[in-house]
């Protein structure tokens, strides 16, 4: 589903050059929920923000469901972001003047496409997430933990190829974080949601089936898990006291 091959990614700062990703090679299937993690500077932030069009990157390829994210015009990458990838920020990125309801159909109302099954997809994911009684409420009546399960929605709501998340549980104490958690693996196993997190929290990454950890630009190891969820983040913890040795 997602595919990326020999990644390459530099920034200059004035005369100087800074490599900062250094060939990483990985793939995510197609109902895979696959963690990023890895300490600062190692290349995360970077990694998401080429997988998702945002910045342009110097080598290798990236493809989504087969297509080539490289060389694409702007309309094209605005369409494929609209539609094959679905977007969970730190922050929400919920507009505060629209209803739950809106914020979570916003993809399809800038297609043109607020059509019935657009609104039975809404009611189907509240009522998956529990979030059916926020639906008339606004931003700022709702808990953290319900705006990010909304956000979660809002990914879905163009049943995109991959769901690309962005520390989506930084901002939220223990309690929201799970549930929250918890909606990516009920959209996992109910949606067979694809579904590429970055993320600094063992305990968040050890609801996924594999985490990709990264160091210096290149990819130190890869963990699968095959046990209980609190085994995967025991071994999760030891090799990132490993990798900071």
């Amino acid at each position: 589903m997602l595919y990326v091959k020999n990644l390459f990614k530099s920034y200059e700062i004035g005369k100087t050059k800074y490599q900062v990703l250094k060939g990483i090679d990985f793939h995510v299937a197609q109902g895979e929920f696959v963690a990023v993690m890895g300490p600062s500077g190692s290349g995360k932030t970077t990694l998401l923000n080429c997988i998702s069009c945002y910045i342009p990157f110097d080598q290798g390829s990236i493809m989504v469901g087969g297509t080539k994210l490289a060389g694409q015009d702007e309309d094209t990458l605005a369409k494929i972001r609209n539609t094959k990838l679905g977007f969970v920020f730190q922050d929400f990125m919920l507009l505060d003047g629209l209803t739950i309801r809106e914020n979570i159909l916003i993809p399809r109302i800038i297609q043109g496409e607020v059509e019935k099954d657009a609104e039975e997809l809404v009611d189907k994911l509240v009522a998956l997430f529990g979030i059916g009684h926020i639906m008339d409420k606004y931003p700022a009546e709702i808990s953290g933990g319900e705006k990010q399960r909304a956000a979660v929605a809002r990914s879905l709501i163009n049943n995109p190829m991959v769901i690309l998340a962005d520390e989506p549980t930084g901002n939220l104490d223990s309690k929201s974080s799970r549930a929250v958690i918890e909606t990516f693996t009920e959209a996992k196993s109910k949606m067979n949601a694809t579904i590429f997190m970055v993320t600094h929290d063992s305990f968040a990454a050890s609801f996924c089936d594999r985490v990709i950890l990264l160091k210096d630009g290149t990819l130190y190891r890869q963990l699968e898990n095959h046990g209980s969820r609190g085994e995967f983040q025991d071994r999760l913890l030891n090799v990132i006291k490993e990798m900071s040795a």
